[in-house]
C-alpha cells in the first residue's frame, strides 16, 4: 500500500511519458508517422486513463481514512538554503486528480474525431498530453515553488494550444494576448512567492501558513507589507483564471480548437487558479482585507462576464463569458469564507462548462461544411437555428449542461451556485445582490444560446445573401417566396448528427451533470448535519471548520428565491426569443410599426446599449488598447522622432559641419605656394576695401 503512494508522481507521469514519446516520433520519423496516427490518439488516451484510474484509487483510499501522504526530496541544498521538490497527496488533491483525468480522457476520446483530417492531428495530442501532465503537476506540487514551475508549464501548452491554427492572423494574435496577459500576472505571482518566502523562510504550504500564523500572533510581521505580497501572489490566480481586470485573453482563446475550449475552460488553466487560491485558504484567512479584495474582484467578474454575455453572436465566446462569470462565483465564495461552496462550484462546472463545450463543438464540426470553416460563420449563431431535429443527442446534452449551469434542480450547478447565493448574502447583503442578479443574467444568456442554436427553423443557407438573411428572424420566419428561392440556389445541406465517437463522451458527461451535485446535499445522521464534500474537503491539508446548520429542507427552502430568479430569467428570454412573440410580431408587424409607443422605444434604447456594450466587451478591451497599446506607440513615436531628429540631429550637425570644413580647408591648404599667395592677396584687398568703405 505504502510503495503505491509512494508512486503518486506516476499520475502526471503517463500523459507527459505520451507527449514524450509522440514529440520524438514527430521529430525523428515526421512522415511516417502520420500512418500512425490512430495508434498515436490510442496511446495518448490508454496512458492518461491509466493516471484516471490510478486518480480513483487515490480518492478512494484518502475518502476512507488513509492518512496524508507527503514526499520531498532535497533539490538544492546550500548553506542554510535547502529547496524540496516532491508531492502532496490529500482530499482535495485526490478530488483535482479525479476531476482533470476524467475531463481530459473524455476530450481527448472526442479530438481523435474532431481532429482527425487536421494536419496537425500528432502534434496536437502531443500537446494535449502535455497539458495534461503539466496542470496534474501543479495539484501534486507540495510548495509554492514546485507550484511555479508547473503554473509555467501550463501557461506555455496554454499558448500552444491556443495558437495551434497560428496561420490564421486571429489565432496567433490571441495566443500571443493570453501569453503576454498571464505574464503580468505570473510576475506578480512571483513577487508574492518570493516576499512570503522572505517573511516565513519556507516556500511549504503547511510550514508557510503555520510560521505566518505564528509571527502574526506575535507581533513580528509588517501587516501592511504581508498584505502586498498576497495581493501580489493573488495577481497569479487574477490573470491565470480570467478575473478582472485581467480576463481579456479568454474571450480570445477561443480560437484555438473546440476541444481545447472545453479542456481549458472545465478544468486546467483558468481551474488552477481557483486552487491556488484554495490551496492558501488558510494564509488568506490570516488577511481580512485580501479576502474582502478577493470577494468583490470575483463578484465584479462574475456581473461582469454575464453582461458581456448577453448579444453575443459567437457560440464559443458567449460560452467563454459564462465561463468567466462562474468563475467569479468561485472567487466571490473564497473571498467570503465559503471553501468548500467555492471548490464544489468548480467541480460541478466543469463537467458541465466541458459538456457544454463539445456539445458546441459538434455543432461547429456540422456546420462548417454548410456555411464555411472560418469561425464568423461556423460558430455564429445567426446562421444555426432548429438543429435540434438534425441532431437530437447533441441538443440533449447541451440541454442539460444549459439547465445545470442556470441553477435548476436536481442539475449539478444548483447545489453549488445555491450555496454560493446563499452564503454571499448572510455575508453582505451586496455581494449577495451582485450573485442573484447575475444569476438571473446567467439563466438569460444560456438559453438565450440554446434557443438560438437548437429551436426554431434552420437558418444555415441564407450566410451567403445578407439581403435574405436580415428578412429572417431568429426563428426563421421566412418573410419572402422560401420556394422562389430555392428555386435560384443550389440544393440544401443539412447539419447532421456526431459520430458516435463524438457522442460518447458527450453521454457520458451528462451523468455528472445530473448527479454530482448530490456530493453536497446536506443528510442528517446521529442528529448531525452531515455532507460528503465537506467531509473530504475536512480530511485535507486545509481543514477548516465547517459547520452546516442546515438540513436538506431548509436548504430546499432557501433555495426558491434562486430557483425563481432563474425561472425568471428564462422567461424573459423566452417571451424575447419565443417562437410565440415572433409569430405574433409577424402576424401585427404593421400594427406594431404604426403604434409605436413611448415605452418600445426606451426598451429598443435599453436592448441597444445591452448590444453595444456586450459587442464591444464592455469597453475594456477598446480602453486597454488605448491606454496600453496606442498611448504607447505614441510616446514610444515621440521618443524616436527627439531621438532621430534632436539628438541624432545634434550629433549628425556637428559631423557634418565637419566634414564641409574639412572639404574646404583641404582645397586652401594644398601645399602650393601659388595658392597661399592668390590668398593672401585676396584677404589684403578685402582689408583694404573695408578700411576704404569705413
Amino acid at each position: 500500500m505504502e510503495l503505491i503512494f509512494q508512486n503518486v508522481w506516476l499520475v502526471p507521469f503517463f500523459p507527459f511519458l505520451a507527449s514524450i514519446l509522440l514529440g520524438l516520433g514527430l521529430f525523428f520519423f515526421p512522415r511516417s508517422i502520420k500512418k500512425f496516427r490512430r495508434i498515436c490518439s490510442f496511446l495518448s488516451i490508454t496512458f492518461l486513463s491509466i493516471g484516471m484510474l490510478l486518480s480513483f484509487y487515490f480518492f478512494w483510499q484518502q475518502i476512507t481514512g488513509s492518512p496524508i501522504h507527503r514526499y520531498l526530496w532535497s533539490w538544492i541544498v546550500y548553506k542554510n538554503i535547502i529547496l524540496e521538490i516532491g508531492y502532496l497527496l490529500d482530499p482535495l488533491t485526490s478530488i483535482m486528480l479525479v476531476l482533470v483525468t476524467t475531463v481530459a480522457v473524455m476530450v481527448m476520446i472526442y479530438s481523435d474525431n474532431y481532429m482527425f483530417y487536421d494536419e496537425g492531428y500528432i502534434k496536437f495530442f502531443c500537446y494535449l498530453s502535455l497539458f495534461t501532465a503539466s496542470m496534474l503537476g501543479l495539484i501534486l506540487s507540495p510548495n509554492l515553488l514546485q507550484v511555479y514551475v508547473f503554473w509555467e508549464l501550463v501557461g506555455m501548452c496554454s499558448y500552444l494550444l491556443i495558437g495551434f491554427w497560428f496561420t490564421r492572423p486571429s489565432a496567433a494574435n490571441a495566443c500571443q494576448k493570453a501569453f503576454v496577459t498571464n505574464r503580468i500576472g505570473d510576475f506578480g505571482l512571483l513577487l508574492g512567492i518570493l516576499g512570503f518566502y522572505w517573511i516565513t523562510g519556507s516556500f511549504d504550504f503547511q510550514q508557510l501558513s503555520k510560521r505566518f500564523f505564528e509571527l502574526l500572533n506575535s507581533n513580528q510581521i509588517n501587516l501592511i507589507f504581508s498584505t502586498c505580497c498576497a495581493l501580489f501572489l493573488f495577481l497569479g490566480p487574477v490573470a491565470k483564471s480570467a478575473q478582472f481586470p485581467l480576463h481579456i485573453w479568454l474571450p480570445d482563446a477561443m480560437e484555438g480548437p473546440t476541444p481545447i475550449s472545453a479542456l481549458i475552460h472545465a478544468a486546467t488553466m483558468v481551474a488552477a487558479g481557483i486552487f491556488l487560491v484554495a490551496r492558501m485558504f488558510p494564509l488568506f484567512q490570516m488577511l481580512p482585507f485580501v479576502m474582502i479584495i478577493i470577494s468583490w474582484i470575483g463578484a465584479i467578474t462574475a456581473l461582469l462576464g454575464a453582461t458581456i454575455a448577453l448579444a453575443q453572436k459567437d457560440l464559443k465566446k458567449g460560452l467563454a463569458y459564462s465561463t468567466m462569470s462562474q468563475l467569479g462565483y468561485m472567487m466571490l465564495a473564497l473571498g467570503i469564507g465559503s471553501y468548500k461552496a467555492g471548490l464544489f462550484h468548480l467541480i460541478t462546472h466543469a463537467y458541465s462548462k466541458a459538456l457544454l463545450f463539445l456539445g458546441s463543438g459538434s455543432v461547429i464540426h456540422s456546420m462548417e461544411p454548410i456555411v464555411g470553416y472560418h469561425p464568423n460563420k461556423s460558430q455564429n449563431m445567426i446562421f444555426m437555428g432548429g438543429l435540434r431535429q438534425y441532431m437530437p443527442i447533441t441538443a440533449i446534452s447541451f440541454l442539460f449542461g444549459t439547465l445545470s449551469l442556470c441553477g435548476i434542480p436536481p442539475f449539478a450547478c444548483f447545489w453549488s451556485k445555491d450555496e454560493i447565493l446563499v452564503n454571499s448574502w448572510l455575508y453582505l447583503p451586496v455581494l449577495g445582490s451582485i450573485a442573484f442578479f447575475t444569476a438571473s443574467l446567467t439563466a438569460f444568456y444560456m438559453f438565450r444560446i440554446y434557443f438560438l442554436t437548437f429551436e426554431g427553423d434552420f437558418r444555415g443557407h441564407f450566410y451567403n445573401d445578407s439581403k435574405k438573411l436580415s428578412s429572417i428572424s431568429i426563428w426563421g420566419n421566412l418573410t419572402f417566396d422560401e420556394e422562389q428561392y430555392k428555386l435560384e440556389k443550389k440544393p440544401f445541406l443539412y447539419p447532421k448528427e456526431a459520430s458516435n465517437i463524438m457522442l460518447f463522451p458527450l453521454i457520458i458527461l451528462t451523468i455528472p451533470t445530473l448527479f454530482i451535485g448530490f456530493l453536497g446535499i446536506v443528510f442528517q445522521e446521529n442528529k448531525m448535519n452531515f455532507d460528503f464534500l465537506s467531509y473530504c474537503l475536512t480530511l485535507s491539508l486545509n481543514s477548516f471548520n465547517y459547520i452546516n446548520s442546515e438540513n436538506f429542507l431548509e436548504f430546499l427552502l432557501n433555495s426558491l428565491p434562486s430557483i425563481i430568479i432563474a425561472f425568471f430569467g428564462i422567461l424573459i428570454v423566452f417571451y424575447l426569443y419565443g417562437p410565440t412573440n415572433n409569430l405574433y410580431l409577424k402576424k401585427n408587424n404593421q400594427k406594431i410599426v404604426k403604434n409605436r409607443s413611448n415605452i418600445d422605444v426606451i426598451f429598443f434604447n435599453f436592448f441597444s446599449f445591452i448590444y453595444n456594450w456586450s459587442y464591444y466587451r464592455g469597453y475594456i478591451d477598446g480602453f486597454y488598447d488605448f491606454v496600453f497599446v496606442k498611448s504607447l506607440r505614441f510616446l514610444v513615436r515621440i521618443i524616436s522622432f527627439m531621438d532621430r531628429w534632436i539628438i541624432d540631429g545634434i550629433i549628425n550637425g556637428i559631423g557634418i559641419f565637419s566634414f564641409f570644413g574639412g572639404e574646404t580647408l583641404k582645397y586652401l591648404e594644398g601645399g602650393r605656394i601659388s595658392y597661399y599667395l592668390f590668398f593672401l592677396v585676396f584677404c589684403m584687398f578685402l582689408f583694404f576695401l573695408y578700411s576704404y568703405i569705413i
